[in-house]
């Protein structure tokens, strides 16, 4: 018998990318726990985590000591896991019709969990995000719960993101903005927070920072052109065409990326605005190489490239908003 090396590669990707929640798993898995994780979309949890690493940093009072690593982590488990899980969950609950022509493959389509195992799965997860988000308010000493109530409003915005009557991913404005701040404010807002005094000027930064994942966010919408069209939801591959919706993502993640190094310049935080900058130009260099060229073929692999440069971009403004008057 003759080995098949690149086969079994092959078999190793698609049970990797089926537990992580990526595009093109493997379908056949029997495991009722790793179906649970693949709707969870363990990928995406990735951002949300950082999110909270930026918002300890830009706080300006988080220390190194065990308990405030510990404390952290219960604060990455309720935005990643918990809560992130909680929103891909119901996401892919009340997207099961778009996945049926876009991923059959995915675990409700394919009929590997039934609709009321997933319901159970979602009030589990928000259920255990919100108890982790009263004992961070605990621990804090917060005389008002604001991560409590942050991780309520998150979940709201989750809710009428995925689910009728509002539904705002069938707007591709609304929804992709909704999605990039839940991906870069409300785990800033959560980290910095727990360890600092989150105030209107970071709130507003952080927002704006947010229409830099939109752009990101856009990325997402390529994989689903087809499905989009067919259920007549409004993405911006949908409504401007794949060429010029790839212009509006990178713009968008460029220019306002471009604007918080021109802040930071601002507020007199000159070396981390040049290093910003220095980790905008890779990714408008990945942006030409891959996702203009073929945005179609290319989101994974541009994402893949670009966007470890865009993380760190945001590590780099936490850092010089925490050393700077913004947080004395």
């Amino acid at each position: 018998m003759v080995a098949d090396p690149a086969g079994a590669e092959a078999k190793r990707s698609g049970k990797a990318r089926q537990l992580l929640g990526m595009k093109g798993a493997e379908a056949g898995e029997t495991s009722i726990w790793k179906i649970r994780l693949q709707l969870m979309k363990a990928i995406t949890w990735i951002p949300l985590i950082w999110g909270v690493v930026c918002g300890a940093a830009s706080s300006g009072g988080y220390t190194w000591s065990v308990e405030n690593v510990l404390i952290a982590a219960a604060c990455m488990l309720m935005s990643g896991p918990l809560l992130t899980g909680y929103t891909q969950t119901i996401n892919d609950y009340y997207d099961r019709d778009l996945d049926a022509i876009n991923e059959p493959n995915r675990p409700i389509p394919s009929g590997a969990i039934s609709l009321g195992q997933v319901r159970a799965q979602v009030w589990v997860l928000l259920l255990s995000g919100l108890a982790v988000a009263y004992g961070l308010d605990r621990w804090a000493g917060h005389e008002f719960p604001t991560l409590f109530v942050l991780a309520v409003g998150g979940s709201f915005i989750s809710y009428i993101y995925s689910a009728p009557p509002l539904k705002l991913k069938q707007n591709g404005w609304l929804g992709n903005y909704a999605l990039g701040a839940s991906y870069i404010a409300l785990p800033w807002w959560a980290g910095h927070a727990l360890f600092g005094d989150l105030n209107p000027t970071i709130v507003v930064l952080t927002l704006i920072y947010s229409m830099a994942g939109l752009g990101i966010a856009v990325v997402n919408d390529f994989k689903a052109v087809e499905g989009d069209r067919q259920l007549g939801l409004k993405s911006l591959p949908v409504m401007f065409g794949v060429q010029t919706a790839a212009w509006i993502c990178v713009l968008m993640i460029d220019i306002f990326q471009g604007g918080m190094a021109a802040y930071l310049i601002g507020i007199h935080k000159n070396l981390y605005a040049v290093l910003l900058i220095l980790l905008i130009i890779p990714q408008i260099t990945f942006q030409d190489m891959y996702f203009l060229r073929d945005p179609l073929e290319n989101d994974v692999k541009y994402q893949a490239s670009a966007q470890p440069f865009l993380v760190l971009g945001m590590l780099v403004t936490a850092l010089a908003i925490g050393h700077s008057s913004l947080v004395s």
